[in-house]
């Protein structure tokens, strides 16, 4: 199967906590049953450089402020290296790409509360992306108190984006259902709430119907 495709581009976005990392690697672990070579990644990260983007916008320094359009900055800075330099070489070699978190979630994030007009936000993400949008995104949805919950369960320590107030994880979710709303060819929307194996299924019936069904890449 994977001499008769081409490369696919698919991301997973959603809010802190809702099971990107866990759902990614069971659809890689599925899409090997199916012959397809993957390549994980994330944003921000991927690549040297964005990954040292992304420990300081997650983890500033002590008593530093990133303001939102600094953070957006930074996130697309980091998305052109790691476009240039991993996504489209995997993509061109007839990889699938399977990214945990894209340009929607820069929208997302740094449109909350006003802080970044969205037509900012989309001017810098047309002169970054280009020609490389993704095949398929799905979006996991979930009420941010429950994903508090999960997060709370963890023992891991949250970093500047996960301790932010809930009412700031209320509007991404919202944002990301209005992404969602704007690009019915491009997202589904998938419950997060349910049992891991059930969200499996969903997400991987997506993504045959709409990576699957027909050979080659548009």
């Amino acid at each position: 199967m994977t001499g008769a495709l081409q490369g696919r581009f698919i991301t997973l976005e959603g809010g802190e906590g809702s099971g990107k990392s866990t759902l990614i690697k069971a659809l890689a672990d599925r899409a090997k049953e199916h012959d397809i070579s993957t390549v994980i990644t994330r944003e921000p990260g991927g690549t040297p450089l964005a990954e040292a983007v992304r420990s300081v916008a997650l983890n500033p320094p002590e008593e530093t402020e990133i303001s939102p359009l600094t953070e957006a900055l930074l996130m697309n800075a980091a998305r052109v290296d790691h476009l240039e330099k991993l996504i489209r070489p995997a993509l061109e070699s007839g990889q699938w790409v399977l990214c945990d978190r894209f340009a929607d979630s820069t929208l997302a994030y740094q449109s909350v509360s006003g802080e970044v007009a969205m037509a900012t936000l989309l001017s810098l993400e047309a002169a970054v992306l280009e020609w490389s949008r993704p095949d398929l995104t799905l979006i996991l949805d979930a009420d941010p108190e429950i994903l508090l919950k999960r997060r709370a369960s963890r023992a891991e320590g949250d970093d500047s984006f996960e301790a932010r107030p809930l009412a700031f994880h209320r509007s991404v979710r919202e944002t990301f259902l209005q992404i969602a709303k704007r690009n019915p060819e491009r997202c589904t929307v998938l419950d997060a709430e349910q049992a891991p194996g059930r969200l499996l299924e969903e997400a991987w019936a997506t993504i045959e119907a709409h990576c699957l069904s027909g050979a080659g890449r548009a």
